[in-house]
């Protein structure tokens, strides 16, 4: 059974269509039920303690970000992932900054790194040779296709109180 936690999340179906048969390889969110997407805030609260006062106060945080486009037709890594940048990536960090003040207790990556980074994770391998490959093959499977325009709306609540991620909550923008 996979542990119980919850993540803010933009989802990105766009992307799907060139990402998916990656992610379902080479990402462990995707296998998890996670759909493409750009991480806004994980981990966030045990999925039992989100309440309503959660769900008011993400409305409230949402409504003032208005929405928004964006594009992908960069890649870039961390060690051992491979992932597309979004640009801009202001809406997303300041969406970011705004939850985070609203909940402090919750830092991004569980305050693992010191920079919030927008991404959309194609790939997560330790191996960087392995990397490299499925970086060739997501240049083969991209070629004509990017970039690929997207559309932000709204703040996705994902949980894993079924045992697997889904959605349980979204927040419309602006």
């Amino acid at each position: 059974m996979a542990p119980l936690e919850s993540a803010l999340v933009m989802l990105v179906p766009e992307a799907e269509a060139i990402v998916k048969d990656l992610r379902d390889r080479y990402d462990p969110s995707a296998a998890a039920g996670v759909p493409a997407h750009i991480t806004l805030l994980h981990p966030f609260k045990h999925p039992a303690r989100i309440d309503d006062a959660d769900f008011d106060q993400l409305v409230r945080c949402g409504a003032t970000v208005p929405a928004f486009d964006f594009s992908l037709a960069r890649t870039a890594r961390f060690p051992g992932v491979l992932y597309f940048v979004p640009e801009p990536d202001s809406a997303f960090r300041r969406l970011t900054s705004d939850i985070c003040r609203l909940y402090p207790e919750t830092p991004p990556y569980g305050g693992k790194y010191p920079a919030i980074v927008p991404h959309l994770t194609v790939a997560q391998l330790a191996d960087e040779r392995h990397l490299d490959l499925v970086a060739a093959e997501l240049s083969r499977a991209s070629e004509g296709r990017l970039p690929i325009m997207a559309a932000a709306s709204e703040i996705a609540l994902l949980d894993t109180m079924s045992g697997r991620w889904r959605v349980r909550k979204l927040f419309k923008l602006g």
